[in-house]
């Protein structure tokens, strides 16, 4: 391909990256190092019958001028991300001196706001990942050996959580889950526990959170890898089956090795989808007992006072994050096409 060629071929795409995802991604470094102009007060002596009193007000004419002569804000580098809201060096410094272990260390160290929120990101990313691409190739195994007339039926019930919205499906399993819904009160008759409440406990409520997070992404795992599946080739199956090889076995050197490039494909995608879980907390109600760094930076865009320079810290902090979990992955899949390029 002539360089000419490539060029307007790859054009419309590199305009679209530059508008949607640099741009965007520069504003966001940018505001997370200003913070806005604090307003210039003015302290007057203001004497009436009773007495002189101090009096302070606003300028709004010098505090409109330092707005416009600085529109970005006031420039504060990393300050933002140093303090008490988000890595907090010197809370932890703090934690490390005085803490007798390491439990403890860690201990104190949730008790922060932002390793609060990166400790369930975390937890929730790790567990679910690897849950939702063993349910999802289990699932996909399990529907392309069915009869063909039971395939396309098995396939809609398995695509259903991909159908209902996120949101509408976190509700969903909140309401199952409260002490009146039908899962509620199963588990509480279980437990022996009538007073039981799933929604009361901060375990309870990660565990809920998660098996929603698994249940909800498995389909996208299920579809690639049903797809994946109709690509295997069956002379080598054939050949596993004549040389007595059991379905375990075909599974674990065929399949398995054959869709390994699908599964790094599926790992990439969820990391990256579960690190910014918002919408089951949103559903769960549970910011009392779980709060991942989405819902951290929504909380900072909403109320009365948005605090935007915070928000855009944590952004910067969150794709940071994710860079560092794909890191590993990439560099392998990068490994491995190198090698099968020689």
């Amino acid at each position: 391909m002539r360089h000419s060629t490539f060029f307007w071929f790859f054009a419309p795409t590199a305009a679209a990256m530059l508008l949607f995802i640099f741009f965007p991604i520069v504003s966001i470094v940018t505001q997370s190092i200003f913070v806005p102009h604090e307003a210039v007060l003015i302290e007057s002596e203001n004497c009436g019958p009773f007495g002189c009193k101090i009096e302070t007000t606003v300028d709004q004419s010098a505090t409109e001028q330092l707005r416009r002569e600085k529109p970005l804000g006031r420039f504060a580098g990393t300050e933002i991300y140093t303090d008490r809201n988000h890595l907090a060096f010197g809370e932890v410094g703090e934690a490390w001196r005085a803490s007798e272990s390491l439990g403890a260390f860690f201990s104190e160290l949730v008790d922060l706001p932002f390793y609060r929120a990166m400790a369930f990101t975390l937890t929730y990313t790790f567990v679910c990942t690897p849950f939702l691409i063993m349910l999802g190739f289990a699932v996909a195994v399990a529907v392309n050996s069915l009869h063909a007339r039971l395939k396309g039926l098995m396939i809609f019930f398995s695509l259903l959580p991909m159908i209902v919205p996120p949101l509408i499906g976190a509700l969903v399993l909140f309401w199952m889950i409260d002490s009146r819904g039908v899962l509620g009160q199963l588990i509480s008759f279980l437990a022996a526990d009538p007073g039981l409440s799933l929604k009361a406990s901060t375990p309870l409520v990660w565990i809920s959170l998660i098996v929603y997070g698994i249940w909800s992404s498995a389909p996208f795992a299920f579809v690639v890898f049903y797809a994946g599946l109709q690509t295997v080739p069956q002379d080598t199956l054939e050949s596993a089956q004549i040389d007595g090889a059991t379905r375990w076995q075909q599974i674990r050197y065929v399949v398995i090795p054959h869709l390994a490039p699908l599964m790094t494909f599926v790992a990439l995608i969820q990391l990256m989808d579960n690190f910014r879980v918002l919408e089951p907390i949103i559903g769960f109600q549970a910011e009392a007992h779980a709060q991942s760094l989405s819902s951290f930076i929504l909380t900072d865009l909403s109320g009365e006072t948005q605090q935007l320079s915070s928000a855009a810290t944590t952004s910067v902090l969150t794709i940071i994050g994710v860079a560092i979990l794909l890191s590993p992955v990439l560099v392998r899949t990068w490994r491995d096409f190198r090698g099968g390029g020689h």
